[in-house]
């Protein structure tokens, strides 16, 4: 499998447990501080890697020792970074992420070099050569999310989305242009709900398939997903698993959904092993947690 993950690469540092914040200049002792490449292109890219396939990465990092280190991550796991462009006068996109004893992840986030991608930093020829482009975070693209999904279905590259935002109506309206080229849409549930103004997450992926998506999978946390594609919903339990922190599930999910289809799984079987993969990630610190391959997520996706 040869896959491009186009969009949002984020340098996560993570810290746990952390119940609250000490006030003024107080200090807590806390169990794990760790850093973890990340965002919604750079944390599938790095599960794909996981799991074998041929990845390469597109997207802007700054011309920065964050982006070194982000860099130099991504490599860990056979990621190819050749197609991340280096900016110089912007820092690499960053969060902070303060992990909470349930698993809960609120996040103090920077841009950065993430909000400089364009049309010209496109590889094109990589993207034209590949089985699989996963674009993360489009609403960072702008128009240029539309023209790369439209190349990738005049050359016939499968195409997958997920979003970075919490979502609102208006970025269902400035991502959709580029949704008729979609293939496969990974929306959480509260993105689904938010960004059709819906309260149900039926509804919300079927308001997302008006927008000419192909099939929309709609992750909900420890209740699974939930896939739509115009026929009756399908619905795919997550595995039990002993959860430390939730970041990167959902990129997890999208990686191994995809590897899924690359193996010629129906999409519920695909979506099996993306679950896998997420209940493995979840029980580490980060986006990279879990050492595990194909064949373990395989093992452990079987009925």
């Amino acid at each position: 499998m040869k896959a491009v993950a186009l969009g949002a690469h984020i340098l996560d540092v993570l810290v746990r447990p952390v119940e609250e914040i000490p006030e003024g200049q107080g200090g807590v002792l806390v169990e794990q501080i760790r850093l973890s490449p990340a965002g919604a292109a750079g944390g599938v890219a790095v599960t794909l890697g996981k799991l074998g396939a041929e990845v390469h990465s597109a997207g802007a990092v700054g011309s920065d020792r964050i982006g070194d280190v982000l860099i130099a991550e991504l490599e860990r796991f056979g990621v190819d970074c050749t197609h991340l462009v280096r900016r110089d006068g912007v820092q690499t996109s960053s969060t902070v992420l303060p992990i909470r004893p349930n698993g809960e992840r609120p996040a103090l986030h920077v841009i950065g070099a993430n909000g400089s991608y364009g049309l010209d930093d496109v590889p094109w020829e990589a993207i034209e050569q590949a089985d699989f482009l996963h674009m993360g975070g489009p609403e960072f693209l702008g128009e240029a999310a539309a023209e790369i999904l439209g190349f990738c279905r005049e050359h016939g590259t499968r195409t997958s989305m997920d979003i970075l935002a919490d979502g609102w109506p208006e970025l269902l309206d400035m991502i959709a242009p580029g949704l008729e080229h979609v293939d496969l849409l990974l929306p959480n549930d509260d993105q689904a709900m938010k960004l059709t103004d819906t309260d149900d997450v039926v509804a919300g992926a079927r308001a997302l398939l008006e927008r000419g998506v192909g099939l929309v999978a709609v992750t909900c946390g420890a209740e699974g997903s939930v896939l739509v594609d115009g026929g009756e919903p399908v619905r795919v339990p997550a595995f039990e698993t002993e959860v430390v922190d939730t970041t990167g599930c959902g990129d997890a999910y999208t990686a191994g959904f995809l590897r899924g289809l690359e193996m010629g799984r129906e999409p519920a079987d695909a979506a099996r092993l993306g679950s896998a993969c997420a209940s493995l990630v979840a029980q580490g610190l980060g986006t990279d947690a879990g050492d595990f391959d194909l064949d373990t997520v395989v093992a452990r996706a079987e009925p």
